[in-house]
């Protein structure tokens, strides 16, 4: 049966079906982080979410050209106009050179990214790599009429795009909200409209990030940079742009008007935006006291958390909701997410111990994998994957309890199923090293041969041992059941 994917479309607020422009080659731009501080869930959302379209998209068979970009220009500010560089300003404090920043945390980010077991792009340019395409869409716009320069910067005409076109295409807004909105900001009056955006900024004097342009010595507006590396990469017209919710507007519909106002039409096909993520239910922010980095959940060292969380206890509690919900996260949840992991892992575990036999009863294995692409399909629902993982997981437990029977093809079938949706699509990993599972199988064989002192005890009807050895288990942890062919147990974290 042929798998025909569907997707939510930001832009037509609609789910599609997603037919490539270059079939079978797929191009997929995502917004990256700006380096100027740790990675925090903020960065972990919108990559977990488009790490499962991208492993999924080259499943299906396409070939995808992935770029992912990193943020290391100035214009950090939300307006993208005004405000202090955060990285310049992070290399003043610290006596740093700005890439020294940049580079420092670039590479935590990646740390963050390889320990939730996000595939790492196909390219992923920076910003202030790529200061000639950003002026070159610069004077392009300039050429067309829907810019102009005023005392060394250069602004987006939004008004007279508006006449044209629609400005607000993405977000649903008309140009009347945005001026009713707009912010009162220091340099305003260098802009015909208070909607205006910079697409290049004269440096003021104490501003370390500077490159010369036709215009001044300055840097380039924060929309420019992905209109510009999108299209070095993936040609004027491609398939998917994502990233966060919080960047339909302004980012993404200026960057909407940048393609428009340079080149005439529309870049992008494809706008798939993941929803924010709460703690506490309080939106994240330092102000609120709930910012937490990546390092501080895999510690657990920041005071609203109670332990720490692994990796991929992380990852699996992201994708135990849709990409377009909001994520709320908190000691409970994020221990239930683990304890749910667990079951799975365990389970993959167990198929090793089913002995098939001649006959499939008390089971049905064979619409399993067809209801875990019906779920894929349906704009990435990962959550309902995750649902038929723990039916498959229930299966494994009657095999494993002597109360289901499964035939040899159907076991390769349930082992499949777990290895491509669970580890393979969602991207869930072994967390333990390699130098860890030799120790792992002895730990394991130390409390098998504990468990068959205790089925000793109890063919010798010696109760007090047996019933000692099950209760200092108990309290350490294991789970024990007794079962018509031995034992089984696990360990609850």
């Amino acid at each position: 049966m042929e798998n025909k994917l569907v997707i939510y479309n930001t832009l037509s607020r609609r789910k599609e079906q997603f037919v490539p422009l270059h079939a079978p080659h797929v191009g997929m731009y995502v917004c990256g982080p700006t380096v100027y501080g740790d990675a925090h869930l903020g960065h972990a959302r919108p990559a977990i979410t488009f790490d499962v379209l991208f492993r999924y998209l080259k499943h299906l068979g396409y070939k995808v050209r992935y770029v992912r970009n990193i943020t290391d220009v100035g214009h950090l500010e939300h307006d993208a106009d005004e405000g202090e560089d955060k990285i310049a300003k992070k290399a003043r404090l610290e006596q740093l050179e700005p890439m020294e920043v940049v580079q420092h945390y670039t590479l935590r980010y990646h740390d963050a990214m390889n320990a939730l077991n996000v595939l790492p792009p196909s390219i992923e340019p920076h910003a202030s790599g790529h200061i000639i395409e950003q002026e070159k869409l610069v004077q392009q716009i300039l050429d067309h009429g829907y810019a102009y320069v005023s005392e060394g910067s250069v602004y987006f005409d939004v008004e007279k795009y508006n006449k044209d076109h629609h400005y607000g295409i993405l977000s649903g807004r008309n140009l009347e909200d945005v001026l009713n909105t707009s912010r009162e900001l220091d340099g305003q009056n260098e802009k015909h409209n208070p909607a205006d955006f910079a697409l290049w900024k004269k440096a003021q004097p104490e501003h370390i990030m500077r490159w010369p342009s036709p215009w001044s010595d300055g840097f380039p507006g924060w929309h420019c940079e992905c209109t510009a590396m999108g299209r070095k990469y993936l040609g004027d017209h491609f398939d998917i742009h994502g990233g966060g919710m919080d960047l339909i507007f302004p980012h993404h519909e200026c960057e909407i008007a940048q393609a428009v106002a340079s080149q005439g039409n529309e870049m992008v096909h494809y706008w798939m935006h993941n929803n924010m993520i709460t703690i506490n239910g309080q939106k994240m922010g330092k102000s609120y006291n709930n910012f937490i980095n990546l390092s501080e959940f895999f510690t657990g060292s920041h005071p609203l958390l109670t332990q720490p969380y692994s990796p991929m206890t992380i990852r699996f509690f992201i994708l135990q909701a849709h990409y377009r919900s909001t994520v709320d996260f908190g000691n409970e949840a994020l221990q239930a997410a683990e304890k749910g992991l667990q079951r799975l892992t365990e389970a993959v575990k167990n198929l090793k111990r089913i002995i098939p036999a001649k006959a499939t009863n008390g089971i049905d294995v064979k619409d399993l994998r067809q209801k875990c692409y019906d779920a894929m399909n349906d704009d990435l629902n990962t959550p309902i994957v995750i649902a038929h993982l723990f039916d498959a997981a229930r299966m494994v437990n009657l095999l494993v309890d002597k109360k289901a029977t499964i035939t040899t093809t159907d076991l390769e079938e349930l082992s499949a199923v777990f290895h491509l949706f669970l580890f393979e699509l969602l991207g869930i990993k072994e967390e333990s090293g390699e130098n860890n599972k030799a120790r792992e199988e002895a730990y394991g064989k130390v409390v098998d041969m504990v468990l068959e002192q205790r089925q000793q005890a109890k063919a010798n009807k010696d109760w007090a041992t047996s019933d000692k050895i099950r209760n200092e288990l108990t309290a350490l942890g294991f789970e024990v059941k007794d079962t018509k062919d031995g034992f089984t147990w696990n360990l609850n974290k």
